[in-house]
């Protein structure tokens, strides 16, 4: 019977270096396909979530939990050769699918990239990124230098489909310091539209007075965007307190202070004047 950790994730330990190491292990092989030109790649990991890592424990020994599937049946643990997917048709009524029954069912975008146009990166709303990739070239070097050159020369990204694991996404091949890097996209129905809420439908335009110092504030406090002026603040804090908790200290919860509600053209007034003050 197969069980696995029941785990809470945040992220790793802040390494010194900036950016994550690089994967060891490609997850996906084969090739982009743009018409007939082929380039074998294989496909790695890219985005990571650093930080601690924990494990559900019970209260009364300590010790960690497994998870188990059970039948809500019987209430017996299930083994992991009698678990079969299945899709509910109508309630508590399920149609089953074995795995070479879903494998047949996969697109010829299984195991290739198959660019269908190029377009302008930036024309992609950011909304629909999913995740990143980094593309490696696989025995062709020459095939893969050909088609990074060609896209930075050309300002280009290639819109397609990849599939990965059980679902086939939208994707999008560009280049990222020097590599050929895959970002897969959410749909466009799988994106909810704020239009579509009611409030914002509703939203009246704002005094003319109060958004004069808004754009006044939005327009002192720009600059140049640095993903390294951003830390887990969260995660550095447990840090500590797991260090105290070693070392057998006794934690002392000290509670925020509750911030002042104020009214909006006097948090806008008071919001300048701690920007003129600097």
């Amino acid at each position: 019977m197969e069980q696995e950790n029941v785990e809470e994730e945040t992220s790793e330990p802040e390494n010194e270096k900036v950016s994550a190491p690089a994967p060891r292990r490609s997850i996906w092989s084969g090739s982009v396909t743009i018409g007939l030109v082929n380039v074998p790649v294989k496909l790695y990991s890219m985005i990571y979530d650093r930080g601690i890592k924990f494990h559900f424990l019970h209260t009364v020994d300590g010790q960690p939990l497994k998870y188990v599937k059970m039948c809500t049946k019987d209430d017996k643990i299930v083994p992991w050769n009698e678990v079969v997917r299945g899709y509910e048709v109508s309630k508590n009524e399920y149609v089953t699918l074995d795995k070479k029954e879903l494998d047949a069912a996969k697109p010829e975008s299984d195991n290739r990239i198959r660019i269908s146009k190029f377009v302008d990166y930036f024309s992609v709303d950011p909304i629909y990124f999913d995740k990143t990739y980094v593309l490696m070239p696989k025995k062709n070097k020459e095939a893969y230098s050909l088609l990074l050159t060609a896209l930075e020369k050309k300002n280009k990204a290639g819109a397609g489909r990849i599939t990965l694991r059980t679902k086939e996404y939208p994707a999008l091949l560009h280049t990222y310091k020097g590599a050929l890097v895959l970002t897969t996209l959410r749909y466009g129905y799988d994106v909810v539209d704020p239009q579509d809420f009611e409030d914002v439908q509703k939203l009246k335009s704002p005094e003319k007075a109060e958004l004069d110092m808004a754009i006044k504030i939005v327009s002192d406090l720009s600059g140049d965007f640095d993903i390294t002026e951003f830390q887990d603040t969260y995660m550095k804090r447990v840090e500590e307190l797991i260090a105290q908790k070693v070392k057998g200290e006794k934690i002392h919860i000290e509670k925020p202070p509750e911030v002042e509600a104020k009214g909006l053209m006097v948090a806008l007034r008071e919001t300048l004047k701690q920007l003129e003050q600097k």
